[in-house]
């Protein structure tokens, strides 16, 4: 992926920022830049950047539990500051800003002005050599090189030169920045599914109304099936679609990881690992029905091709507990390792 080009500016010392990156600072300093510099803004505050930055990132760490690396300090400061701010997992960007740039927290603030050694002047390394903090200052000051904006103590004042580049390309920079930050991450997170979907916030999920009618022509076939974390009784009408292993996780709705669910528990068990040893058996025979019936009554029923994503055919050769268990339970190993955390089993069942 490219930049478009311009005659006047160094636009490849641009796409040099993102060579060679140890941290995630550079891409979410630029991603806040960016905002910025679309709002016409030219004198930027360093804090309101940092605090950006977190904004930017906070649903990756805190929802997707997307690992940083372990050096990584931004993830390390997103965590920090959810419990200093009182911040809740699924708070919004804005929210997330305004706390954060307004914020007399001395501890909120420390972590905050830890980025101003890292970043604000080492991004623009490619246009001078930035390892000496008091010498880079001068030369950006300067607009050495035609860099992309100054640095002085408390704010950056953005380039004149680059001002219409950034907002008539904004679309454009803002993906080539995620298409790098996703291969970053994606080299810190190798086994981890869909990396470049885990990096923004949906405004809205995707509603489950034909994975439902799917699992309603099976259980209208049963009369009803059970809860396999409740042992509820569900009827038509009466479940919630479930994600077995969490959507925060895996990012998708594919049919072989939904099922039925009792409504109330589902709510409760939000992005909580199954327990495989009491779960997946119950998980496996309900998958299993599906199928039987799907394929007896509705043959050509698009989502049995979505089995075929694990299983080369849906028959008792290849479509057995012990291949269906060799794809989850890594899955849930790995979420395990990037912090999602176990559900309790309910209490009598377990």
């Amino acid at each position: 992926m490219n930049l478009p080009t311009h005659k006047h500016l160094p636009v490849h010392l641009l796409t040099a920022c993102f060579n060679k990156t140890s941290a995630t600072y550079k891409f979410y300093w630029f991603l806040s830049i960016l905002g910025r510099a679309e709002q016409g803004e030219e004198a930027i505050s360093k804090q309101d950047l940092f605090a950006e930055m977190v904004a930017h990132s906070w649903f990756t760490v805190n929802y997707f539990h997307v690992s940083f690396g372990k050096q990584d300090k931004l993830q390390q400061a997103i965590e920090q500051i959810k419990m200093m701010e009182n911040l809740t997992v699924d708070a919004d960007r804005k929210t997330i800003f305004a706390r954060l740039s307004g914020s007399n927290n001395k501890a909120t603030q420390k972590e905050l002005r830890y980025f101003n050694a890292e970043v604000p002047h080492r991004f623009l390394s490619p246009w001078f050599r930035a390892d000496d903090m008091a010498l880079a200052y001068q030369y950006s000051q300067a607009f050495t090189n035609n860099c992309l904006y100054s640095v002085y103590k408390d704010h950056i004042q953005m380039n004149p030169a680059w001002g219409d580049y950034l907002t008539r390309n904004a679309g454009i920079l803002k993906a080539f920045c995620y298409w790098h930050l996703a291969v970053y991450l994606q080299s810190k997170n190798p086994n981890v599914p869909d990396i470049p979907n885990k990096l923004i916030k949906q405004p809205v999920r995707k509603n489950l109304t034909e994975q439902r009618k799917f699992w309603d022509m099976v259980i209208n076939e049963l009369g009803s099936v059970d809860c396999i974390y409740t042992n509820t009784r569900l009827k038509t009408g009466d479940y919630a679609v479930e994600h077995f292993v969490p959507y925060a996780f895996v990012s998708h709705d594919l049919m072989w990881n939904l099922i039925p669910a009792d409504r109330s528990f589902n709510s409760s068990k939000s992005d909580k690992l199954p327990l495989l040893d009491l779960h997946f058996d119950p998980f496996f025979k309900l998958q299993q029905h599906a199928i039987e019936i799907i394929q007896a009554k509705h043959p050509q029923q698009k989502f049995l091709q979505e089995y075929l994503t694990l299983f080369p055919e849906l028959t008792p050769v290849y479509f057995t507990k012990e291949k269906f268990l060799e794809q989850i339970k890594p899955l849930i190993t790995i979420a395990s390792n990037n912090g999602f955390e176990y559900m309790q089993p309910v209490q009598g069942l377990s």
